[in-house]
């Protein structure tokens, strides 16, 4: 680090020579500063280096009636390139009042949980102010992201000690994602710990294949307190291919977990989807209802070519062990590989159908099982259809077995 300084200072003696009135001011030109260990930024700067380095800064340090004022602005290279950032940093005793507005163009930025990225070259800014007291407590007063076709705005998030959200007033949400598709979002808070949810648009394609995800169920929690959301969306993407329609319901969040809901939501041919949730003290009930079963099954890829169906799921959880109900009806399969080709061998039928592009057809599939930590065991499977029917029982272990 390489810096030079300016400074004024003034203050009083009086008659029993203690020092009233201290005041410095102080202009410093910092050549380069590095930091390292800010890896918790990867989430937002995908190519983020080992270290961040402050280039050609101009600092501006006020002292007076033990507060201390801080301005600078300069250059910031988070990746391989030189960006502008501007900021303030206020200390009254143990509190920080800051500001910071940084400019990016050739820095990638991403949002993962949005699944929003920066166009490459396009220009964002990025302002963040709030505030941090001596309690740990963060209160980000404003967080907006700005860029040609897209919006992002928070307001008063509150942080504890932990990084756990304790509240938002506002989130005001207007981007398009990697998708391509437009998101147009408002989240208000109504009351302490209630919120309502309501936009024109949502993609909600990435959000279900997180849900899907084990790895990612496992992650951390991220909320302080018990919530309650209620929700209003006029759109919602389920995938590439398909629309719903009016999505509204609640959701109970307790200990970062779903313990109430009731969901519905139309297809753009009138039929239905429905989620629901209910919970006691000593069972949780999860109830899925979809007239279209090939958006949510064909996101497991060693099932391809599947088509139609509908889908009927119910789980009973006490204890941590879950018994489970899938059904799905009338749907067909072009590849489950390796298996549908063996089995196809079984009937003429089920050749001829591989073979025209068909696919296996099936009227009737019912799975039960349950699930046990990594454990799931497969009470009884079955299939039945016109060419082929199929009876299995069976376990399988977690990335083991």
């Amino acid at each position: 680090t390489n810096f030079n300084s300016q400074n004024k200072f003034f203050f009083i003696v009086d008659r029993r020579f203690k020092i009233k009135d201290y005041k410095i001011n102080s202009k410093i030109k910092l050549s380069q500063l590095s930091l390292e260990e800010l890896q918790f930024l990867k989430p937002f700067f995908p190519k983020l280096n080992k270290s961040i380095v402050f280039k050609d800064q101009q600092i501006e340090i006020d002292y007076k009636n033990k507060i201390i004022e801080l301005k600078g602005s300069g250059k910031i290279k988070v990746e391989d390139e030189l960006e502008d950032i501007n900021f303030s940093l206020k200390k009254i005793n143990n509190n920080f009042d800051f500001d910071t507005q940084i400019n990016l163009q050739k820095t990638l930025f991403a949002i993962d949980f949005l699944n929003f990225t920066k166009k490459k070259q396009s220009k964002v800014q990025i302002n963040i102010s709030g505030s941090y007291d001596e309690n740990s407590n963060l209160n980000l007063k404003k967080i907006s992201i700005n860029e040609k076709d897209n919006k992002i705005i928070l307001n008063n998030l509150l942080l504890d000690g932990d990084n756990e959200i304790k509240e938002v007033s506002k989130i005001d949400l207007d981007y398009f994602d990697l998708e391509g598709k437009r998101n147009i979002i408002l989240v208000n808070k109504i009351n302490k710990n209630e919120y309502h949810v309501k936009g024109q648009s949502f993609n909600a394609n990435s959000v279900i294949s997180d849900l899907l995800n084990d790895e990612i169920k496992k992650k951390k929690k991220f909320f302080k307190d018990n919530l309650k959301i209620k929700i209003n969306l006029n759109q919602v993407f389920i995938d590439n291919e398909n629309l719903i329609n009016n999505l509204s319901g609640i959701l109970k969040i307790n200990n970062n977990e779903i313990v109430e809901a009731e969901i519905s939501a139309f297809f753009m041919d009138e039929n239905e989807l429905k989620f629901s949730i209910k919970s006691n003290q000593n069972e949780k009930i999860t109830k899925f209802v979809s007239s279209k079963a090939k958006p949510f099954v064909k996101r497991y890829k060693f099932i391809k070519g599947f088509e139609e169906g509908d889908l009927n799921f119910s789980s009973s959880k006490i204890n941590g062990i879950s018994n489970s109900l899938l059904i799905i009806d009338n749907f067909k399969i072009q590849e489950i590989p390796v298996l549908a080709k063996l089995l196809s061998l079984a009937s003429l039928q089920g050749i001829a159908d591989l073979l025209t592009g068909e696919g296996i057809r099936f009227s009737d599939f019912e799975m039960k099982f349950t699930n046990n930590n990594n454990l799931m065991t497969i009470k009884e499977l079955y299939a039945i259809g016109p060419s082929i029917s199929i009876l299995m029982e069976g376990y399988v272990q977690s990335n083991k077995l």
